[in-house]
């Protein structure tokens, strides 16, 4: 068997959207039965939150589409991440600049916006923490959406 494919999401705090990302992967992959290819972890560019459980409204948000997070906790990205992951996806192009400064020179890790593997024609998953609940639905929404076209993309690597 090769090695699995090691992934890790990445927004600023690490509390609302990567923490969702990574649950959001995490179940389409145990539902395609490849959870022993495919590792999943998130982190964020800023040390704000590192230990914290993930935003209470991202997790109600989450729970009521029948994702967990409740065993999540924020860490912050580091550059050994970039040894360590074989991606590195990342939720807007803020968190993206800060990691390609961060990124040593030959790292193994790409670096690609979430939305990239989205049907949507957005560029950025829109961080919800400062808005309303219709931000976390709308981060839910890309994200799974993001997530299936992840998956695929991944899928054909393992063949």
């Amino acid at each position: 068997m090769t090695s699995p494919i090691k992934v890790l999401f990445v927004c600023l705090g690490n509390i609302c959207r990567s923490p969702t990302a990574e649950a959001v992967f995490t179940q389409k992959v145990i539902a395609a039965g490849a959870q022993d290819k495919i590792l999943i972890d998130s982190a964020g560019t800023a040390g704000y939150h590192i230990g914290e459980a993930p935003d209470d409204r991202a997790c109600e948000f989450a729970a009521r589409r029948g994702y967990s997070m409740d065993a999540l906790r924020a860490r912050q990205v580091c550059t050994e991440d970039f040894d360590r992951f074989d991606y590195i996806i990342v939720m807007d192009q803020a968190n993206l600049s800060n990691l390609q400064a961060l990124k040593p020179k030959y790292a193994k890790a790409q670096l690609t916006l979430m939305l990239s593997y989205c049907e949507s024609a957005a560029q950025e998953v829109p961080d919800p923490y400062y808005g309303g609940d219709q931000g976390f639905e709308t981060v839910l929404d890309l994200l799974e959406d993001a997530s299936d076209g992840l998956l695929n993309s991944l899928q054909k690597l393992l063949k």
